[in-house]
């Protein structure tokens, strides 16, 4: 019987460009084949496989960048991930918004971040969590790389805006079983990515070895651990800390606290990585360039962006009866100055981040691709323009603003070689 015949090639050439390479832009074209989603090695293409593009893209002098993936978010386009809906079916619905929303922002991958929630939350919301794989179709938009739980294994002291009714501590392994269920911690089909909590509350501590041993990453957040103690702690297999300086102990020039993990000039410190929020709201700039001068190779932009993230300014419905004013990037309880969380994307953050901190423009644009792909051992997958890797691409002009001087702008989305986005096409619409 005839096996089922291949299906043809598409080969697409980027040219005329300037592209995303270790610190720098280089000019170099970029050959993808968009059946497979993948990008090619351009001489092998075309010197030994004797390949020729089936489309010639000249990009002007653009940039052509990996496409962003953002480690934390707690929701976007009016959906939050921690709110359950009536049925599976409404809820992956919300999800399905999300992705396409996220998609126009320039994020091609990202983890649905959980705030601190019962175990009943934790059980019904999770499944739909998990990492999309090959079952994500390119015109869904942004992927699922799976959950980032943040709690509810917190400290009361430095819980945010996490309720304290709802957070707990853990003994034993299986009062994470209990919590976030099995089937989303263990096997092949684990939803859980990436865990944020406290190492000093409880017996958590002694529960890090168990917890990446299931090729999940623990992140020190919400904490207030000394510097022994999170020295502790990436001894036992963290390696990454939840929004740096937000919600954890301050630093203190007799006791450095969390922060002065990154002034360790040891193996486990390289091995670090931090999130940092360059919204303009919870970071001072020089904040951010102090962390970034004593740890450069670590920085992980990251928006902990609430639902808002993607919907246009105005005025909406809270909780409470309460209303929140979005402008921007910031939200602010309605009558008062009062914040109340950020909904910046994430290319705005990796513009902030490129002005504060002195990095160059392949850095920031690193710092949310390259970096957290190498974070979640997705490297030469994800985060990357090397051949092999998914043809998640971002095309980006780098304007003039009269406000704000140098900003990268997104043009055009590829998702494992397929336009999802053209700026020049965009209606509004989803």
């Amino acid at each position: 019987m005839p096996g089922k015949a291949a299906l043809p090639s598409h080969v697409i050439k980027f040219t005329n460009c300037r592209i995303v390479k270790g610190n720098e832009l280089v000019n170099q074209d970029v050959w993808i084949e968009s059946t497979s989603g993948k990008i090619l090695r351009a001489q092998e293409a075309f010197y030994g496989l004797h390949l020729s593009p089936d489309e010639v893209i000249d990009l002007g002098g653009r940039i052509l960048a990996p496409g962003l993936i953002d480690c934390q978010l707690n929701g976007a386009q009016g959906f939050d991930f921690s709110i359950p809906q009536a049925s599976k079916e409404e809820y992956d619905e919300g999800l399905r918004v999300v992705n396409k929303g996220l998609a126009r922002t320039g994020v091609t991958s990202y983890l649905p971040t959980l705030v601190s929630s019962t175990a009943e939350v934790y059980h019904k919301v999770l499944p739909s969590l998990g990492p999309a794989g090959s079952k994500h179709r390119p015109e869904d938009g942004a992927e699922s790389l799976g959950a980032h739980v943040e709690g509810p294994f917190l400290s009361p002291g430095r819980n945010g805006i996490h309720k304290t009714d709802v957070l707990r501590s853990a003994t034993t392994v299986e009062d994470l079983d209990d919590c976030y269920g099995r089937e989303n911690l263990y096997g092949p089909n684990k939803t859980i990515r990436l865990i944020t909590a406290a190492p000093e509350v409880g017996k958590m501590m002694s529960n890090i070895p168990h917890i990446v041993s299931n090729d999940i990453i623990y992140s020190i957040g919400h904490s207030d651990a000394t510097y022994e103690q999170a020295l502790a702690a990436i001894d036992q297999g963290a390696t990454m800390v939840t929004h740096l300086f937000n919600a954890m102990r301050p630093f203190y020039h007799r006791n450095p606290g969390i922060f002065g993990v990154l002034g360790q000039q040891s193996e486990r410190r390289r091995s670090l990585f931090y999130g940092i929020i360059a919204d303009g709201i919870h970071l001072h700039p020089t904040s951010i360039r102090i962390a970034y001068n004593a740890h450069p190779d670590g920085l992980v932009l990251v928006t902990d962006a609430m639902k808002l993230c993607g919907l246009p300014d105005g005025i909406y419905d809270w909780t409470n009866g309460e209303r929140i004013v979005k402008t921007g990037a910031r939200l602010t309880l309605e009558g008062s100055d009062k914040i109340a969380g950020s909904s910046a994307t994430l290319i705005e953050c990796v513009n902030n981040f490129r002005r504060w901190s002195g990095a160059s423009t392949a850095q920031a644009l690193n710092a949310a691709s390259a970096v957290p792909a190498r974070l979640l051992g997705l490297q030469g997958v994800k985060g990357s323009l090397d051949s092999g890797a998914d043809a998640d691409l971002l095309v980006l002009s780098d304007e003039d603003d009269p406000y704000s001087g140098k900003t990268l702008k997104v043009n055009q989305v590829w998702k494992r070689g397929t336009k999802i986005y053209d700026s020049s096409k965009d209606t509004g619409q989803i």
